[in-house]
């Protein structure tokens, strides 16, 4: 029962961070950058960074302590836990690395620019915010097809 409940909130909260990154990069922008001067693009996206991110935080946090309890309560250990759980535990904090990078840095920055109605040097960072977005979305969503198959990679090496 532990295994399903901890193996549930690991999926939800995967999938409120991917599907976030997924709205925003595929739907939000493109909308908003067809219809928004730069200044009132800006203002929106600090707006939804600043509610998104505390969602990513959550997952930040919950998706390594939920990962952590499926291995303990599915596998024992990481050794017996099959390679499909081993890629998503690497490229898992392969992400959380991206994100706490684009927090700190590139995210700040926007801030700061937003703040002093500097709307080049915004534009710079939201794009550099966009690319890491683009990343972490493609490693999230290699993540959830893993999560979903590999348990049928009968296949696979390690499997």
């Amino acid at each position: 029962m532990f295994s399903a409940l901890a193996i549930g909130f690991h999926a939800i909260t995967a999938v409120v961070w991917v599907g976030g990154m997924f709205f925003a990069y595929l739907v939000l922008r493109p909308a908003v950058g067809g219809i928004a001067p730069p200044p009132e693009r800006l203002k929106l996206w600090d707006r939804v960074f600043g509610r998104f991110f505390l969602w990513v935080w959550a997952a930040v946090l919950i998706l390594p302590v939920s990962g952590y309890a499926v291995i303990a309560l599915q596998y024992g250990t990481f050794a017996a836990a099959p390679i499909h759980v081993h890629w998503m535990h690497g490229i898992g904090w392969v992400m959380n690395a991206l994100f706490i990078y684009l927090f700190f840095a590139p995210y700040r920055a926007f801030q700061a620019a937003v703040a002093a109605q500097d709307w080049p040097s915004g534009a710079a960072s939201l794009n550099v915010i966009r690319r890491i977005v683009a990343i972490n979305l493609v490693l999230g969503l290699i993540t959830a097809a893993l999560g979903a198959s590999g348990r049928y990679w009968a296949w696979v090496p390690g499997g």
